[in-house]
């Protein structure tokens, strides 16, 4: 597990100093702007991988409705196929929907023929199901290069806090170290297929709401910072 944390460290050093075209702004905008949201209150985005997991996703799903919060998906395209009730209902919910590969992937090194078939043919598969299309791209262990970046057609989404919740599955540990790293602008990972996780991501939703923070997907994070999301650029956060 160790090599992993490595490759995910420095995955995310190569995504800092890579970069992409033109992607349409996301979020509601105004004659002035986008609609501000929760003003003056720190925002962060919640982002789930490796779903959906029909027992563990619907679970979450729950959690967050009962609290109000929205959260932003990358999901698996095998794993779509008897679960479309589950994206629709995330889509309906005013979630955010992203593109996680076929079957989880390193997209690093990848020809273009089987970079497609990972990445084209879940975005297809998504937006036959939800009838729109525009999804982000979170790539496999974070892991991007210029190959990447040029076929990614999405924003590529990373991440600014990490507790490795796939790691021991340690509730308690996850939401420790979130909490005490929360920030305003933050992006958080964390995945949907494992029940200690789902707890984790509903316990932090209620410390993290009890000081004031506003969930949010990451489209409506980068719009409140005014950041107009382009494809083959990579986003760790929406710091002020």
């Amino acid at each position: 597990m160790g090599k992993k944390r490595k490759i995910m460290a420095l995955a995310l050093t190569m995504a800092l100093l890579l970069g992409g075209a033109r992607w349409r702004e996301p979020g509601a905008v105004t004659a002035d702007g986008p609609a501000d949201i929760g003003a003056g209150r720190p925002l962060i985005a919640l982002t789930f991988d490796d779903g959906p997991r029909r027992s563990t996703t619907t679970q979450l799903l729950d959690g967050l409705a009962q609290r109000g919060v929205t959260a932003t998906f990358f999901l698996i395209g095998e794993q779509v196929e008897g679960n479309e009730d589950i994206i629709r209902r995330m889509d309906a919910e005013g979630h955010q929907l992203g593109v996680h590969t076929w079957d989880h992937v390193q997209l690093t090194g990848l020809g273009p023929r089987d970079f497609y078939a990972q990445v084209e043919r879940t975005r297809s598969l998504l937006a036959q199901t939800v009838g729109r299309e525009s999804f982000a791209l979170r790539p496999p262990y974070g892991m991007v290069d210029n190959g990447v970046k040029k076929r990614s057609g999405a924003p590529i989404i990373l991440w600014s806090i990490d507790p490795t919740d796939w790691d021991d599955k340690n509730t308690q540990r996850v939401v420790a170290e979130v909490a005490a790293q929360a920030g305003d602008g933050d992006i958080i990972l964390l995945h949907d297929i494992y029940p200690t996780s789902v707890e984790a991501a509903l316990q932090i939703v209620d410390i993290l709401h009890a000081r004031g923070f506003l969930f949010v997907t990451v489209e409506e994070l980068a719009s409140q910072r005014h950041v107009a999301l382009e494809p083959g650029e990579t986003y760790c956060d929406f710091h002020p």
